[in-house]
This record gives C-alpha cells, sequence and structure tokens, in this order.
C-alpha cells in the first residue's frame, strides 16, 4: 500500500503567514494572495483570475489548512491531482485524490481518511463530485469549502469548455452556505461572468491579478526554416526542458523525429497515442528523463512542472487565451523563461477553414479571437504590453522583455519597396498567395511561375534586391499596415486596399521595419548573451550539482524532481551558498519539513563545492568560513589561521562561532567554559530581543571577552 495521505492535524490557529512560512518556505505573500486568503475565511464565495506560475493553488489551499473539515478541490485531469497532491505532502500537508487510477483498495484507504476527518485537502474531478452517489456520501461530511480549478471549463465562451464542468452548478443548491472559489489563469470579461452564472456563486468577489509575468521573454518569428531554428535553440541551452506545441498529431510527430536525427532526444505526445504511452511521455518529461516534448496544445495541462525554461509554438494558436496559458507553462517557479512564436499565413487559413467548416454560434467570437492573435503575432510594437491589453490590463512603458523591445525596428522609406509588391500584384490580377507574390518579385525560375506565364509581366524580377525572408516580412507588414489583405474566402489571394491603391499611385508614402537591421541586432544581443561572466559560470557550475542531488533524490523518492525543490531554489541556493539550517530556510520555497528532508544533503553538496573551489584558489562566497574550517579541521590553531590567512583572530573566531551555529564539529569549549557559558546564556535569557554582545560585557565588568560570548550564544542559538 503506497501512502496515499500524511496523518497530522493543524492548528486551527496559525496564521495565514505563519503557514506559508512554515510549509511552502515563503516569508511573504504575492500580490492579491493575502487578500483571496482572507476573503475565503470569511466564508464569501471568490472568483480568482490569476496567470498560471501566479500562485493560485495557495489562495485556497492556506484556507483549508486553516478551517475546520476538508476542502474539495476539483481539478480536471488525473495527472494534475497527483502534482498537487505530491507538492502538498512534500511540504507536510495532509492531502489525497480521488480518481481512477488508484485500486480498489486504495480507494478505500483514502475515503476512509476522508470520511474520518484525516485530510485538508481532497482532489476529485467534476464527474466524480457531481455524481450522485458522491454527493450523497458527502452531504453529512464537514466540508470547509469547495475550490474549481481551471474553472474556464464551465463556459462556453472560454477556450477549453468541458460539459461536465456545468454540473457543477448543483454545489451551491446542496451546500449553499459552503464557500466556493473558482481559479482560471486565461479568461476575459465575457467568461468570468459567464463563470459565476454557471456556479450559481453568490455575489462572490472578484480578483484580477496582474497577467504580467516579467519572468518570460516573448518572441515572434517568421515561419520559415522552423526545424533548423528550433535545434539551435535547443542545443544552445543544454539540459532545459521545454514543450514544442504543434497544430496537429502528425505535426507531433514529423518535429520529435527531425529533432531526434539532429540529436535533440525529443518526444511526441498527442491523443491518437495509447495511454500506457502517453502516460510515459508525461511521466519522464515531469521526471527529466526526457527534456523536450513536441506535444499538441492538451499537453501540460495536467502537470505542475515548475522547471520548464522554454514553450516554442511550431503553429500560431487560435486565440490568445490558450495561446497565453501555453506559453504560462514556462518559468512557473519565477526564474527567466523563453517563449517563440513561429507564425505564417497558412497558420490563419488553417484556422479560419476548420472554423468555418464546423459552424455553431460563436464563429464570429472564434473567428474575433484568430485575428487578435494574427495581430499579436505580427506586432512591431512591444508584445507584453499588447498582450495584457487584451485581458484589459494597461502597462505605462514598454516591457523591455520581448523581441520587439530588445530589438526595436528600424524603419526605412518602403514607398517604392510596397509599390513593386502593389504592381505585381495588380498585374496578376490579384489572384495570388503571398508565396507566388514573392516567387514573381524574386524572378524564381520555378516550374509553376513560367507555366503560367507570369515570367513576363512587366515587374517579374523587379524585387531581385531582396531575398526571400526579407519579402515575406514585408509583405506581414504590408498587410499588417492595411496596404493589402487575405482573402481567405478566395483561396487566401492577396487585394489591394483603398491605401494600397493610394499608395501605389504616389498619393501616399509608407515606412517599413528593415529585416536586415533586425537580424544585425538579434546577432549582436545573442552574441552578449553568450558571453557569461566567471561569477555567472561559477553560479551555472553550482547549480548544475544540485541539479543533479536534486535528480538523485528524486530518484529514491519517486517523486518529480521539482517537487524536492523549483529552480528557483537552486538558483538562490547556487547564488547564496547556504551552509547551514538558518541560511538555508532563507532559501525561497524552503519549508521545515523540507529542509528536515533534504537540507543535510544540500548543505553537504554545497560545502563540498566550496571546499574544492578554496582548494584551487578561487575566492567565491562562502569560502573563507569552508576555508577556514579546512585548516581548523587540519588541526591549525586560531593564530595560526589568522597568520595563514593573514585575517585578525577575531574574524577568525566569528567564523568559527558561525560554523559551529550551522551544524559544523566545532569543540567550543576549547574557547569558552562551562561555567562562562552558564553565565552568558542565563543572563541573555533576561534580556528583550534583539541580544546584543555589549550589554552582556558590561554586565560581566568586561571579564568574559566578546568571543567567550560570541561562542556561549552560538551555544544558546544551536539548542
Amino acid at each position: 500500500m503506497r501512502n496515499l495521505y500524511l496523518s497530522g492535524t493543524m492548528k486551527e490557529s496559525m496564521s495565514p503567514e505563519f503557514i506559508l512560512q512554515k510549509y511552502y518556505g515563503y516569508s511573504s505573500f504575492r500580490a492579491q494572495q493575502k487578500e483571496i486568503v482572507e476573503t475565503v475565511l470569511s466564508g464569501r464565495d471568490t472568483v480568482v483570475l490569476m496567470p498560471t506560475g501566479g500562485g493560485k493553488s495557495v489562495c485556497f489551499q492556506i484556507p483549508a489548512m486553516m478551517l475546520e473539515g476538508t476542502c474539495i478541490v476539483v481539478s480536471p485531469l488525473i495527472s494534475l491531482m497527483k502534482d498537487q497532491v505530491e507538492a502538498l505532502r512534500s511540504n507536510g500537508i495532509t492531502a489525497a485524490y480521488l480518481n481512477s487510477s488508484l485500486s480498489s483498495s486504495e480507494q478505500r484507504h483514502v475515503e476512509d481518511a476522508f470520511y474520518n476527518g484525516n485530510l485538508k485537502l481532497l482532489y476529485v474531478s467534476p464527474e466524480k463530485l457531481a455524481s450522485d452517489t458522491f454527493m450523497n456520501a458527502i452531504s453529512n461530511i464537514n466540508i470547509s469549502m469547495f475550490a474549481i480549478d481551471e474553472a474556464h471549463c464551465i463556459s462556453s465562451w472560454g477556450h477549453d469548455f468541458r460539459p461536465e464542468y456545468t454540473r457543477l452548478k448543483l454545489l451551491k443548491t446542496k451546500f449553499p452556505s459552503t464557500p466556493v472559489i473558482a481559479l482560471t489563469a486565461t479568461a476575459d470579461k465575457i467568461t468570468r461572468k459567464d463563470i459565476t452564472e454557471q456556479l450559481n456563486l453568490m455575489e462572490p468577489a472578484s480578483f484580477i491579478a496582474s497577467f504580467d509575468r516579467p519572468n518570460i521573454f516573448l518572441e515572434a518569428r517568421p515561419g520559415q526554416k522552423k526545424l533548423e531554428q528550433i535545434a539551435a535553440f535547443i542545443k544552445e541551452r543544454p539540459n532545459k526542458a521545454g514543450i514544442i506545441y504543434c497544430l496537429s498529431r502528425k505535426n507531433t510527430e514529423d518535429v520529435s523525429e527531425k529533432l531526434q536525427s539532429r540529436g535533440v532526444k525529443a518526444m511526441c505526445y498527442h491523443a491518437g497515442m495509447s495511454d500506457d504511452m502517453r502516460a510515459k511521455v508525461q511521466e519522464d518529461f515531469i521526471n527529466d528523463e526526457i527534456l523536450v516534448v513536441c506535444a499538441t496544445v492538451a499537453f501540460g495541462m495536467g502537470i505542475d512542472k515548475s522547471n520548464v525554461r522554454w514553450v516554442i509554438h511550431h503553429n500560431l494558436p487560435q486565440n490568445i487565451e490558450g495561446y497565453y496559458q501555453e506559453i504560462g507553462r514556462a518559468g512557473r517557479d519565477g526564474s527567466l523563461a523563453e517563449t517563440i512564436l513561429f507564425y505564417s499565413f497558412r497558420d490563419v487559413a488553417v484556422f479560419r477553414d476548420i472554423f468555418k467548416s464546423n459552424g455553431g454560434a460563436n464563429l464570429e467570437l472564434k473567428l474575433s479571437k484568430l485575428d487578435r492573435m494574427q495581430q499579436y503575432a505580427e506586432a512591431l510594437s512591444c508584445r507584453r504590453r499588447m498582450l495584457l491589453n487584451y485581458f484589459g490590463e494597461q502597462m505605462a512603458e514598454d516591457c523591455g522583455a520581448c523581441d520587439v523591445c530588445k530589438n526595436p525596428p528600424q524603419y526605412f522609406d518602403g514607398t517604392v519597396t510596397a509599390q513593386k509588391a502593389l504592381s505585381a500584384l495588380m498585374r496578376l490580377n490579384q489572384r495570388v498567395s503571398a508565396n507566388v507574390l514573392i516567387d514573381v518579385l524574386r524572378g524564381s525560375g520555378r516550374k509553376e511561375i513560367f507555366e503560367r506565364g507570369y515570367n513576363k509581366i512587366k515587374t517579374y524580377g523587379a524585387g531581385r534586391e531582396f531575398g526571400q525572408r526579407e519579402w515575406q516580412y514585408f509583405i506581414q507588414q504590408l498587410i499588417n499596415l492595411g496596404v493589402m489583405e487575405v482573402a481567405y474566402e478566395e483561396y487566401n489571394f492577396l487585394k489591394i486596399t483603398e491605401f494600397g491603391n493610394d499608395l501605389l499611385y504616389g498619393k501616399k508614402t509608407l515606412k517599413l521595419a528593415s529585416l536586415e537591421k533586425k537580424l544585425e541586432r538579434e546577432k549582436e544581443a545573442k552574441k552578449a548573451t553568450k558571453q557569461k561572466t566567471k561569477k555567472e559560470s561559477i553560479k551555472d557550475e553550482l547549480f548544475e550539482r544540485l541539479r543533479v542531488l536534486r535528480a538523485r533524490l528524486a530518484k529514491a523518492k519517486g517523486v518529480p524532481p521539482y517537487i524536492i525543490f523549483a529552480d528557483t531554489a537552486l538558483h538562490a541556493m547556487s547564488e547564496q551558498k547556504p551552509t547551514s539550517d538558518t541560511e538555508l530556510l532563507q532559501i525561497p520555497g524552503m519549508g521545515e519539513r523540507k529542509l528536515s528532508l533534504y537540507g543535510e544533503d544540500f548543505k553537504e553538496e554545497i560545502k563540498k563545492y566550496v571546499l574544492v573551489k578554496v582548494k584551487s584558489g578561487k575566492q567565491i562566497k562562502g569560502a573563507t568560513y569552508m576555508q577556514t574550517l579546512e585548516m581548523y579541521k587540519q588541526g591549525l590553531t586560531v593564530p595560526m589561521i589568522a597568520t595563514s590567512r593573514e585575517l585578525s583572530e577575531t574574524t577568525i573566531y566569528s567564523h568559527l562561532s558561525s560554523l559551529y551555529v550551522g551544524g559544523e564539529d566545532i569543540d567550543i569549549f576549547k574557547f569558552v567554559s562551562q561555567s562562562e557559558l552558564d553565565l552568558v546564556i542565563d543572563f541573555a535569557k533576561k534580556m528583550e530581543p534583539p541580544i546584543t554582545l555589549r550589554p552582556i560585557f558590561d554586565a560581566f565588568e568586561e571579564k568574559i571577552s566578546y568571543t567567550k560570548i560570541k561562542f556561549a550564544l552560538a551555544y544558546h542559538q544551536r539548542g
């Protein structure tokens, strides 16, 4: 029988801040989290809109620990339940899930724990919760609250509507006084309103957190030579996990196979695979056995993997909500993450055909959202501002963390360039696609061009001075600027607009962004990124050692590596190099349980690394203490260490007392007697914090030195 829940009781009197520090290892709440927690604790229904990685789970998990009874969490996917429950248990919180992955005996074990009041959180599917059997079973159980995760699934206006969610409207009928918190990462105004109505929420409090994820770099690229670009991108980021979202099952297979042929260990994931194969790919990805997954958009919904460092969209998503949710699967731990969106007009045409063939009442809405997605992909101004604006949030300044901000366009007078394209299009009777127009402008020798007689028009070859990629960049701008438009209903032929006619006949002028300058600046930025400082290289080296340790511990525990610690914690350790419990507790995500489970392993790894650097003559943070410790262990006296290191004896004594507090084997009674130690500790116990040395020194009329007082207080602190 595997351990399905952790026994233990929660003190009801603990404050939200105390629980946050003790169980999650964070000293303060993020924006709006505390207000949401307090609202839920007051018993009010609540709707929370918070981006992926923004900390939604804390908003219901902390109230669940403080309220009497069990919080029932509705989660749409088995793997998502498993991830969240494992994370809760690793923090020492009683939690379990009920779903089809459990055997009958395991299910009974969880149910017994639930019915006996031994769980603070129970995760179930919407079907399970809404079933008559389960509803009747819980009617006499003390339910503290209901948390509806991925709440946008209840709305037909949302991007991921699921009919099974609509049965959840029964909750407020069956449990009118039990608070409900509905949480989602992506929902526009109409979807948020629908969530409230569909769940029958009673005058809910509404919280809309900032959608800004400043740790995520946003980039869009033209959809040419995608595979070469993706392979190069991945190889420049070894040991970093990422997801490549593709439009179809076949795309996922093609991309993964071609990446494998280029030496990238990539696997595909889609609904056409067997359940066992899909489960294995997801499990291997979660456990860092494979680092690259090429998948359809459903992948990632069911995992809380915090160390995804990049997300690539091989094709344009159909709406901004879906795109934002998918890129949100990168950088959930707050560390830097990257995204690339590849875009082509063909993607837009494919979606338009799909929408129109499927029909439906929301056709115009879907087309409108697709248009906004296209505008985002084609933007020549700050992408983050445009993204946030979509969700009703304004930014006062450009973000500085997207491709447009990093490499702002340099414009040139593009009037003649545009006129060449317009003239060619006019002579082609506006009956060609963008690719054919570019072939004509470049004087292509393709068979199709000659068969159709396009080589005989006056403007054939008029744009030879620009390459294929440049013309694609220019045509895209001409469409964005309203010079041309795509007639999707006519095989994606290009048409000249009224503005285009004015431009063609010299009534207007136009500026275009230069691709050559853009590529030059991108190359310079890439070169600058590669030139790491020595300090950054050292930090990365220790991070890798800690990452390997994390993987080893995770394998032994049978949990994903990010459940042990997020990348954020490892980066903080590699930067700060903590070697004591006190220092480790300052690391974000280091709660008391994780300290007891993993603290010694990570302290030892950091100490070993620092000592290696000390012996090689490197001067890095944490090295001076380790160097003193190494010499002390060799039997050198304090005066000898001070002389050798050209430091004062007072400094060496300070090192040794700090090392003692950190748990090192220092014989403290070499420096202070038992009687002196007792005197100092007895006096210190009567002092109001903070305890300082001078009052103690004065109290004993300077007969006990500062050094002895330090060691006595160190002994007291270590306990």
